[in-house]
């Protein structure tokens, strides 16, 4: 009996252990310039089809130093001042088509600014294949977003929402946003929002670190749909890039005029990410990708870790099996985190 028994705790404990996530890249932005070949810098003032006033330019984009605490982030940066037609400037990038995944655990150490009233900074991400299918068929996940005119009235540090968005078209979406009023202000400091991504469900949660009782404030069930394009279980199911930005007014914070952004009547404010990080657990249907090999976290026990590799190549040397990204080297089979399968 008491050898069944340790049988059974030592088999508990090894699932236990496969359950872990293991960090598989880390942005901190310490180098002395943005990595473009993992992110893109987006330069546009199209409004972001949602009426926003900025014009997203490279000014808008920087790294540098969050005065406050000392450390050195990516900085978003929205202005007050005529430019191509536009009353004002912010920043926007992503990592479309340079780094993108499939399931796991993403973080963000982000210091929103005062969004009172006008500004509506986020950190979220969309399916890789938009520029095959579009918005909304690829899906698109708000890990954060803050500054919705239903906060204003002096709650707008504290008012913030996760959301899901998929759908056919433009005017067909299926959305889920659940916004909470939290217990204080989340524009005061940084503050680390927690993704948990699989395939049944995503849950979001804010300043785990600091407090792990903190339940999710979003919670969506990934379920099958007889329509693909509502199909929460195959749209949330691809590869996703990540997205951060400061966008100034529009349907969101229901402004759209520059006199009325509050934000910025007395110079400009920007929002800072200290670090973004991508966890996963070796599982069979996550996947990993990005074109930067020193992005990557080298993996313990001499495994080889993934490769970069160029995307024309891909089919010479990385594998999908059951939607497990493998890597062939040397005659060698490894899986996403470097351990030898055969």
């Amino acid at each position: 009996m008491k050898k069944l028994l340790l049988f059974i705790v030592s088999v508990l404990a090894v699932s236990a252990m496969a359950q872990e996530y293991t960090l598989v890249w880390n942005e901190d932005f310490t180098d002395g310039s943005l990595d473009l070949a993992v992110w893109n810098i987006e330069v546009n003032g199209d409004g972001g089809g949602n009426n926003e006033l900025q014009y997203y330019c490279e000014k808008g984009v920087s790294l540098g130093i969050e005065p406050t605490t000392g450390k050195k982030c990516l900085i978003l940066t929205a202005a007050k001042e005529a430019y191509k037609g536009k009353d004002c400037t912010s920043g926007r990038v992503n990592t479309l088509d340079k780094l993108y995944y499939t399931y796991g655990k993403i973080e963000a150490r982000i210091r929103i600014p005062d969004t009172s009233n006008g500004l509506w900074p986020a950190f979220w991400q969309m399916g890789n294949n938009i520029s095959e299918v579009g918005w909304p068929r690829c899906g698109e996940t708000d890990i954060i977003e803050m500054g919705n005119q239903n906060g204003f009235n002096g709650r707008q540090d504290r008012y913030f929402n996760g959301a899901m968005h998929v759908g056919s078209a433009w005017n067909t979406v299926w959305q889920d946003a659940q916004a909470h009023e939290w217990a204080y202000s989340l524009q005061d400091t940084f503050h680390i929002v927690t993704m948990i991504w699989t395939p049944v469900s995503v849950d979001m949660y804010m300043d785990k670190d600091a407090h792990p009782e903190n339940s999710a404030y979003f919670h969506a069930d990934l379920e099958p749909n007889d329509d693909d394009n509502y199909n929460r279980q195959l749209v949330f199911g691809k590869p996703n890039f990540i997205i951060t930005n400061l966008a100034v007014g529009g349907n969101f914070p229901g402004i759209h005029t520059i006199g009325k952004i509050t934000a910025l009547a007395n110079g400009s404010r920007s929002m800072y990410i200290d670090w973004i990080r991508i966890y996963q657990r070796g599982d069979t249907n996550q996947s990993f990708y990005c074109a930067s090999p020193s992005d990557e976290i080298e993996p313990e026990n001499n495994s080889v870790g993934v490769e970069s590799i160029e995307q024309d190549n891909m089919q010479n040397s990385k594998l999908l099996q059951d939607g497990h990204l493998l890597i062939q080297r040397n005659g060698n089979i490894y899986d996403a985190f470097g351990r030898i399968i055969r």
